[in-house]
């Protein structure tokens, strides 16, 4: 019987939780990640979304394959490739729903929208031979930035959320809707700080008038504050990889794992349901940068 699809990817991301790692955050700790990080492509260059970006960085991470391109074993022969004899390919899922017409009482028929979810196999371009020579190309290596970093700024100036700092203490306050941040020069590294500040802007967007996530929290620790944490946390991860940030796991990181752990032993599709919220608090912020075209572009290089 073909292995549920939603246990085999939640049973990857508890083993690497239960050996202290984030999968999500290996790629910019392993060291075999050469440039800059992306998130995961595919063929024609689109990125992956949601699960699909965990799933593919840790199998970067394992295979230590330092492209961002993955492909099926059709698309490369499409290309006049062929797969490696002896590779393993990588899970990815694809979601979407079907339409089922159903008789009512009046002898009308209905269309009733039902969700399904099938995985497919993927390979890393380094585990093809005979593709053409850009997918090999190696990424420019990234100079180290000083202090702060120009285009993080403007990303998050762009949310206009209200960002005040002062304190020891990172943390989104719900009744003032206002983001509370040490001061920029009390972080270890500039990445750090907008690592940090990418996760609270995740929850910024939880509030009633953006995208109103509730998850039924009571107190501190419990199960809907996990589930909050693991957003925020798979949300920055995916900012920092549209913004070509290289952040660390924070210190307080071993204490949200053993939150996070019971939550997706317990819920086989906890993961999903944080990595399809994650998404959707990215694109929301994404979605407030303000709008450049090919006009504006050019006449800011005339200028």
């Amino acid at each position: 019987m073909k292995k549920d699809v939603y246990q085999k990817v939640t049973d990857k991301i508890v083993a690497d939780l239960e050996q202290g790692e984030l999968s999500w955050l290996k790629p910019w700790n392993a060291g075999n990640m050469e440039g800059r990080i992306t998130k995961p492509l595919r063929h024609n260059g689109l990125p992956y979304n949601g699960i699909n970006v965990l799933m593919l960085w840790g199998a970067a991470v394992e295979g230590c394959y330092s492209s961002a391109y993955w492909m099926t074993f059709k698309q490369a022969k499409e290309l006049d490739a062929h797969v490696k004899k002896g590779e393993r390919g990588n899970l990815v899922v694809y979601a979407n729903t079907i339409t089922k017409a159903e008789e009512q009482d009046d002898g009308s028929e209905e269309g009733r929208k039902i969700p399904f979810m099938k995985g497919y196999t993927v390979f890393n371009v380094e585990q093809i031979e005979g593709l053409p020579e850009h997918y090999y190309a190696k990424p420019e290596p990234v100079i180290d930035p000083a202090l702060r970093i120009d285009h993080a700024e403007a990303f998050f100036a762009s949310t206009r959320a209200d960002i005040r700092h002062g304190g020891n203490s990172a943390h989104y306050s719900v009744g003032s809707d206002h983001v509370q941040m040490p001061v920029f020069e009390s972080f270890r590294s500039p990445e750090a700080y907008y690592a940090t500040l990418a996760h609270e802007l995740t929850h910024w967007t939880k509030h009633k008038s953006r995208l109103e996530r509730e998850f039924g929290r009571k107190k501190w620790g419990d199960e809907g504050y996990a589930k909050e944490e693991l957003v925020a946390e798979l949300g920055a991860a995916f900012l920092c990889a549209d913004l070509e940030l290289t952040p660390e796991p924070g210190s307080d990181h071993a204490a949200y794992i053993q939150s996070w752990l019971k939550v997706l032993k317990d819920d086989k599709r906890a993961i999903f349901a944080a990595a399809a919220h994650a998404q959707r608090a990215a694109d929301f912020l994404h979605g407030l940068q303000p709008v450049v075209n090919e006009e504006q572009e050019a006449e800011g290089v005339a200028a």
